[in-house]
């Protein structure tokens, strides 16, 4: 770190604390010095410098949306490993609670008394960390969210887990290799309003398109509003109302759990193939028996690994968080930051019998 930066961060450590005590928020008013403060220690005016050297001694916090959570202990564990790997210190804070909002905000207020160099936080709520985010950011810390994010003010980059075309696209590409690419098709979706559920769905329709899967057919899509119980009755009722059907996609984890559920005890064993997106821990014993060939889902260790990364890039100055910026990321390779400041870890991890063994999540 600079020493401009930590002078600043040193000089900024009092206000923080006063602003906690008075309540401020960030709707409040400002002066110019404080204006002018905030673009020179934020992405919005500084210039990116790819070939900057990389910092080593730094210290980056993750904070998780639930502390002891199978899926954030791995992602979290790949941020630690990736910073060991960059010099630099790792630090894990948070709540028990998946929706305690309040403490998060506490955990960010706290790390920024504490001078860290950089959050990587997977925000319970898109708004409810604003304010202390943007006062971190002020205060020079490096913001990235990771997993879950917030507004995109509130943050210098977002690491989105696979983009949202991938998601879709790939299930598809899944499900045809599996049947051979003829055959009726249903998809057993969550709620009918989940709006990320909708456009990985959207874009399966439009994979479908091509005329490679001219001999696959989607027949029905089945609503199983991520109840374990309702998407076990929607599987049983998609085999009863299409008997010819050959394969089940369900891109939630809820659902290709319930759907791996009712096949294994059922004739279709073996017959009807699914895949979707699910966890390794909820389909292990479904790949083991043969019910399942493969599945999907994103490697979280990967994308604590790429969070690690981008928070190193930023305090570097490799990058301020603007669209078309690029920045290596050690083994995961080099990425490019997109619209909104966005950045993908790139497509989902397929995961079968050969390599389900190795995640624990």
């Amino acid at each position: 770190m600079s020493m401009t930066a930590r002078t600043r961060r040193l000089s900024a450590a009092l206000a923080v604390t006063t602003a906690l005590v008075l309540g401020a928020t960030a709707c409040g008013g400002t002066t110019k010095s404080d204006t002018e403060k905030e673009e020179s220690s934020s992405g919005s005016a500084a210039k990116a410098d790819p070939g900057a050297a990389t910092k080593k001694g730094l210290t980056v916090a993750f904070l998780p949306k639930q502390v002891n959570n199978p899926y954030f202990t791995t992602s979290d564990n790949g941020g630690k490993k990736a910073l060991a790997a960059l010099g630099s210190t790792y630090k894990e804070v948070g709540t028990s609670s998946g929706t305690d909002t309040s403490g998060q905000v506490s955990y960010v207020n706290t790390l920024t008394q504490q001078q860290v160099d950089g959050i990587a936080v997977s925000a319970q709520d898109p708004g409810a960390l604003c304010t202390a985010l943007k006062q971190a950011m002020k205060n020079g810390v490096s913001v990235v969210t990771y997993d879950s994010d917030t507004k995109t003010g509130c943050r210098d980059v977002f690491v989105s887990q696979a983009s949202a075309e991938d998601l879709g696209r790939t299930q598809v590409q899944q499900m045809a290799k599996q049947i051979g690419d003829k055959g009726e098709i249903a998809i057993l979706s969550a709620a009918q309003t989940a709006t990320n559920q909708n456009t990985w769905i959207d874009f399966m329709k439009d994979e479908l398109k091509k005329p490679e899967y001219k001999g696959i057919k989607l027949v029905k899509i089945a609503y199983g509003d991520d109840d374990a119980q309702k998407s076990f009755q929607q599987t049983q009722g998609l085999l009863q109302e299409h008997p010819k059907l050959k394969g089940i996609i369900s891109p939630t984890t809820v659902g290709i759990k319930a759907a791996a559920q009712y096949l294994s005890g059922s004739k279709y064993k073996g017959k009807v193939k699914l895949t979707g997106l699910g966890t390794p821990n909820d389909m292990r014993a479904y790949v083991k028996n043969g019910t399942v060939d493969a599945f999907e889902l994103w490697d979280p260790a990967k994308l604590g690994a790429l969070a690690a990364h981008t928070a190193v890039a930023l305090e570097s100055g490799q990058i301020t968080g603007k669209q078309g910026e690029t920045f290596e990321a050690g083994d995961l390779g080099s990425f490019t930051i997109g619209e909104d400041g966005v950045v993908s870890l790139g497509k989902p991890t397929v995961f079968d019998a050969k390599n389900i063994g190795d995640y624990h999540f």
